[in-house]
């Protein structure tokens, strides 16, 4: 399976100022995978170190972190003499041992040479405060799930996968009825390796659904086992309560759909605590669009999405009929898939921080906006084929951006106000600017 972050691992290892690289990432989208990857196709040996349940592990870092006693350690743990020339160090759940965390700095103070990746799940990282975490003396890198780019390459269309890359829209829009097909299974398989992994190799959905709910069930019993035990509940229901958030014509994020009166200050470190596992991602609503939009963010309006499309379609039962086919019934729903399918694909995207826009006293409202370079870019986000685009007409009329996007089903193509960007061609967004 082939994940385009191993270009950044690549590009990491050549760079002259490395320091030690931590991955983040929510559970079970591939963290160990690519970095065990990226050890066997471009180093000589592999040091791997798993962290959990280790007590040799513990008792090694709970001593002054000499890195000399380290090493040594560290090579009779993974049977492999370490050459800083030629070997990956890799040290995986490292949030288990908050010490070997720490140690990181005094790697990339005393001992540069080394090459050490190192990752946990978000949610073991935040557990422990105490921790003296090497702020400045790591580098990090993000972990998704597959993008839809990824899930093409993974099912066997790389080609299609270049005329997107290329910008070639002619010969796209001339196998629109593939990408479109390889789409509706996104929206169902979504991007978890392991669910990818089985539909490539058998074709059988309910064998991914099958996965995608264990995965829900195993979320939910880190919930359980991390938080604080007050917590669980509300965390369980804010989790419970996104489908029917996304479901509403207005996606912005309500407490009140979580439960009658609910209140903002009651779910603030629920929601901390998802965000910072991975699990889910927040979209926060800009009163101006203006350079820098932080500046405008209004800390009271969100969305919130899942941290992945096919997690979503398996929370709300969505069958596999209704996304394939669609029926009259889902067709509610599918303006919430739609959005957040194009969510996942931006934020795996460097170059683009998401914001969405709303008016103060009208229902117009721009699905997605973005800051790239000196334009404020809107971004309108459509299911099917219905163009009719009120909201961004009149966004674009009221602040005249240098561009502005609608991607939906229909084919590219470049107006005088708009440009119309395929959904199955959504993550080039940042390309069409340039």
């Amino acid at each position: 399976m082939y994940r385009i972050a191993i270009e950044d691992l690549k590009r990491w290892k050549e760079s002259s100022n490395r320091k030690p690289l931590i991955i983040r990432g929510a559970r079970q989208v591939g963290k160990t995978w690519i970095m065990k990857k990226f050890g066997e196709t471009c180093y000589e040996k592999l040091a791997y170190i798993n962290f959990d349940n280790n007590e040799r592990m513990e008792s090694i870092f709970k001593g002054d972190l000499n890195i000399d006693k380290l090493i040594a350690g560290l090579q009779i743990e993974a049977g492999v003499n370490i050459d800083s020339s030629n070997t990956l160090i890799i040290f995986d759940e490292v949030q288990e041992v908050p010490r070997a965390l720490t140690s990181l700095k005094y790697f990339n103070e005393n001992a540069p040479q080394y090459h050490i990746v190192a990752a946990g799940s978000l949610l073991g990282v935040a557990l422990h405060p105490g921790t003296s975490f090497p702020v400045g003396k790591v580098d990090f890198m993000d972990l998704y799930p597959l993008d839809f780019l990824e899930f093409m390459i993974a099912t066997g269309n790389e080609k299609l996968v270049e005329l997107i890359r290329n910008k070639d829209f002619e010969l796209v829009t001339s196998f629109k009825g593939r990408y479109i097909d390889l789409l509706k299974q996104y929206y169902y398989v979504g991007g978890m390796p392991e669910a990818v992994s089985s539909f490539v190799s058998k074709q059988d959905y309910k064998e991914v659904r099958e996965i995608q709910k264990k995965l829900l069930s195993a979320y939910e019993q880190d919930f359980s086992k991390h938080a604080p035990n007050e917590t669980v509940p509300r965390i369980r229901m804010l989790w419970n309560s996104i489908p029917a958030q996304l479901a509403k014509e207005n996606r912005k994020f309500i407490y009140g759909l979580i439960r009658e009166g609910a209140r903002a200050r009651e779910y603030e470190l629920a929601m901390t605590w998802l965000l910072d596992c991975g699990l889910i991602y927040k979209v926060g609503r800009i009163s101006k669009p203006a350079i820098p939009l932080m500046a405008y963010q209004d800390m009271n309006a969100f969305k919130l999405f899942v941290l992945d499309v096919g997690l979503l379609s398996a929370i709300s039962n969505l069958d596999l009929k209704s996304i394939l086919e669609g029926n009259k019934i889902f067709e509610e729903f599918k303006g919430a898939l739609t959005e957040q399918y194009v969510l996942q694909q931006l934020v795996t995207n460097k170059d683009i921080i998401p914001y969405y826009w709303s008016a103060e006293k009208s229902t117009g409202e721009i699905d997605f906006i973005f800051q790239s370079d000196s334009d404020v870019v809107p971004l309108e986000v459509k299911a099917a084929e219905n163009l009719q685009a009120k909201s961004l007409k009149s966004y674009c009329t009221k602040y005249c951006p240098q561009h502005a996007i609608r991607t939906s089903m229909s084919d590219y193509r470049k107006e005088d106000w708009l440009i119309n960007l395929p959904l199955y061609a959504v993550n080039v967004i940042g390309g069409i600017l340039k």
